[in-house]
């Protein structure tokens, strides 16, 4: 094989225009240059791959052969170049989410919406988890970026965005009305029946530790896989459901629930964008990640 590529470039325009003349002038080079990179072409393969014809030159069989498999691999790479370029462009190429299905459902999806109109081109994969799964997919490489609740325990390739706060809150149905307008006290939450989220989610353990740190433990008669069925599950009266308050906003409103009170806060979280701060970011997420606004610090 020759040592210098450029040699098939030349080859690869002269036998498609059967002209050295033509070939110089698509590549911006002498007629002299094109001559002696096919001279050490044909030296380094051992054979000859033109011949003069009486308008240009002409390929012989052992050049044919060669062309064939030039011309692919050519064509190939300008293709490659075009895609290349549609994706600089944003007409085309693929932006891939993770995130959890509160974070999807009051943060990401008016962004996805305003991204999907400038951008029709860009196909968007978003992967629903909780948030160690999100960082754990972010540290593999497999998402662009996280949207995810906190906590998020600090690391140095993480960089952190916050975008929005959230507000942790104890709902409760008609059953449980004597605790309306209340003030109540952590600890009596050990004697209601709980609807929490099941596994490993970053609102979990923050109620989680939080509580702890004011000496209650939860033991949650339902563990659920989703706040929206916490909510249906408080509004059948079947517990005091714990979500993030945009959750059950629409039915706190109309008086369908209410939110139980205590004599401390608890403390709001945010929702933030994480990304790996030792990666390279692709030009899909570039531009998805120009139209996050930081609020606060997480």
């Amino acid at each position: 094989m020759a040592e210098n590529l450029e040699y098939y470039k030349v080859f690869y325009y002269a036998a498609l225009n059967c002209s050295l003349t033509a070939a110089a002038t698509e590549l911006s080079i002498s007629q002299p240059a094109v001559s002696q990179a096919l001279k050490q072409l044909e030296s380094a393969l051992g054979a000859k791959l033109f011949v003069r014809a009486p308008r240009g030159i002409r390929l012989t069989c052992e050049g044919q052969v060669l062309f064939e498999y030039v011309k692919a691999g050519y064509e190939q790479i300008i293709q490659g170049e075009k895609k290349l370029s549609s994706m600089l462009q944003l007409e085309c190429g693929e932006l891939k989410i993770g995130a959890s299905d509160m974070t999807l459902k009051y943060y990401l999806l008016p962004l996805l919406e305003k991204y999907h109109e400038q951008f029709p081109g860009i196909k968007v994969t978003v992967t629903n988890a909780p948030t160690p799964e999100t960082l754990n997919l972010l540290r593999q490489g497999k998402i662009d970026f996280g949207v995810v609740s906190t906590p998020v325990e600090k690391e140095q390739e993480l960089s952190v965005i916050p975008v929005k706060e959230i507000e942790d809150v104890f709902v409760a149905g008609r059953k449980f009305i004597q605790y309306k307008n209340r003030m109540l006290d952590f600890q009596e939450l050990e004697k209601l029946p709980i609807i929490s989220l099941e596994g490993n989610t970053s609102t979990k353990k923050y109620i989680d530790e939080f509580l702890k740190k004011h000496e209650v433990e939860l033991h949650s008669e339902f563990e659920l896989a989703t706040s929206d069925m916490i909510v249906q599950f408080a509004l059948r009266s079947l517990g005091v459901g714990c979500v993030v308050r945009n959750f059950a906003e629409e039915f706190l409103e109309d008086g369908r629930l209410f939110e139980l009170r205590f004599n401390k806060m608890i403390p709001k979280r945010q929702i933030c964008v994480v990304t790996d701060a030792g990666a390279p970011i692709s030009r899909t997420a570039q531009e998805f990640l120009g139209m996050v606004k930081p609020v606060g610090l997480c």
